[in-house]
């Protein structure tokens, strides 16, 4: 059964078991003591720390073993945050970052918008780095963080520039390079970094995290006199050693495996459109991770595509609010104004074969032409039935009903007086429904007509306008209404 999720957590390395067996026998004892298994145990954690400072580009005195990658971005900007006091609060953050670096900056962080393919501007973050505590000129930042590349869709961000820029400004560059670091070094100029073995194939549960000499840094939280008072408690001295080696392993092989993936994620990345109808492919086409891919089908319910992939043997994931107990799309598709329905993250770990990749790009079509014709989608038939099995379709021509006066309401500026304005009353329906409403009824407004959608779901403010952009149609924009939020859309064509 093909595995892609290695972007969640990558299988475990052959060199990582054997490591990490043999550790189990060797470095059980404390490494802060003097006697003899004590000694043995520094040995091994010294050597770890030598082979991971090597393979991050750091001196091992600047190199932090930590009980996970999130805990180490938490031990990161706490710190960092901490030590620069003087110089303010503010956290500059991409649009994009990992949960854990936006939780870990809270309310301090600043956020720098992304392009489509989810890249930071290096000159709108460097322009962020100069604004004070009130958005003017000014100090007031106290450290920067931007993702080597991002964990969802691929995208390789500019560290380099970014660093040159937060170098200029004196503040603090942290990287979270968890996705890269198996691939390759982060560029340099960077202050801080972060990064969980887990992610290229190491055992789950060890965090790295490096903190240059001369970077003030104030750890915050319990502390002892274990790993320089940065991360207390008794170091999990087998994972550790398993990470190192595993991390040289894989940077070892890093080279060649990545110019194999590459060719495999460029072959699901041009023949899924040509497959599959109705197809957006997100991220970077150049400028990303060798071995991940991301895309998203209009009118299919992510959830229930992922099961169906499962069921055909392949383990993917998704940004997707249709698969999210929260039911709101990933932050990473909001910032970049995608299309989140029906998303799909395909992420091949080392050793995938082109036969598999086949396999699966023979699946797949028959796989989302199930689930849409599950749906009702059209062209398909049926009626169209959502979460808990509703029907929908609640429509009416210059409809008086819910939201009247928003976005596409007969008289409103966005269309003028005389266009004819058909209500698409979806409030209460989930992602996938109110876009398949919405296509299933275009063709009964004239060229030049209006469709009001009103909707209560979150994914809908980024699925009508990705739908439109897909279909040629003139989004109008959105306003709150009773309920929910109204959608205009022209029809064009």
């Amino acid at each position: 059964m093909p595995y892609f999720d290695a972007a969640s957590s990558a299988p475990l390395h052959p060199v990582a078991r054997q490591a990490l067996q043999a550790s189990l026998d060797e470095g059980w004892a404390d490494p802060a003591r003097l006697y003899r298994e004590g000694r043995r145990a520094r040995l091994l954690l010294d050597a770890a720390r030598e082979a991971a400072a090597e393979a991050i580009g750091c001196r091992p005195d600047e190199l932090t073993f930590a009980p996970s990658g999130t805990h180490a971005v938490h031990l990161a900007i706490a710190g960092a945050t901490a030590g620069r006091r003087r110089a303010g609060s503010r956290v500059v953050v991409s649009a994009v970052e990992h949960s854990s670096v936006l939780h870990g900056a809270g309310e301090a962080a600043v956020t720098v918008p992304v392009d489509r393919h989810g890249r930071v501007d290096a000159a709108a973050f460097a322009g962020e780095l100069a604004k004070g505590p009130g958005g003017g000129p000014g100090e007031g930042t106290a450290l920067a963080c931007l993702q080597s590349a991002n964990h969802e869709v691929g995208t390789e961000q500019p560290v380099g520039e970014v660093a040159e820029a937060c170098r200029a400004a004196g503040v603090p560059l942290l990287v979270d390079a968890a996705q890269s670091l198996g691939w390759g070094a982060v560029p340099d100029g960077w202050s801080l970094l972060t990064a969980s073995a887990h992610k290229w194939g190491g055992p789950a549960g060890v965090g790295l995290l490096a903190v240059r000499k001369g970077v003030r840094f104030a750890p915050r939280g319990p502390a002892d006199e274990r790993e320089s008072g940065r991360s207390p408690g008794f170091e999990n001295l087998p994972a550790i050693v398993a990470a190192a080696a595993s991390l040289r392993a894989v940077r070892a092989e890093a080279a060649g495996e990545a110019v194999r993936l590459r060719g495999l994620v460029d072959r699901i990345r041009t023949r899924v459109p040509e497959v599959v109808p109705d197809v957006e492919v997100v991220g970077d086409p150049v400028r990303r991770l060798p071995h991940l891919v991301t895309f998203s089908c209009l009118y299919v319910d992510g959830e229930a595509l992922l099961h169906e992939l499962d069921r055909a043997g392949f383990s993917v994931s998704s940004g997707s609010s249709c698969t999210s107990s929260t039911l709101t799309p990933s932050h990473v598709l909001r910032a970049m104004g995608v299309l989140s329905e029906g998303n799909v993250r395909v992420s091949l770990p080392s050793g995938t074969t082109a036969s598999e990749v086949e396999r699966f790009l023979d699946v797949l079509p028959e796989v989302v032409s199930s689930v849409r014709e599950r749906l009702g989608a059209p062209g398909v038939g049926g009626t169209v039935r959502g979460v808990g099995g509703q029907e929908v379709g609640a429509v009416g021509v210059g409809s008086e009903g819910p939201g009247s006066e928003g976005p596409g309401a007969e008289g409103s500026d966005s269309e003028g007086s005389d266009s004819e304005v058909l209500v698409l009353d979806a409030l209460g329906k989930l992602c996938p429904i109110p876009v398949i409403e919405l296509a299933k009824v275009i063709e009964d407004v004239r060229i030049g007509g209006v469709v009001r959608v009103l909707s209560d779901d979150e994914a809908a403010r980024l699925d009508i306008p990705a739908w439109c952009a897909m279909r040629g149609q003139e989004y109008l924009g959105e306003e709150e209404v009773e309920g929910g939020v109204g959608y205009g859309v022209r029809r064009v064509v």
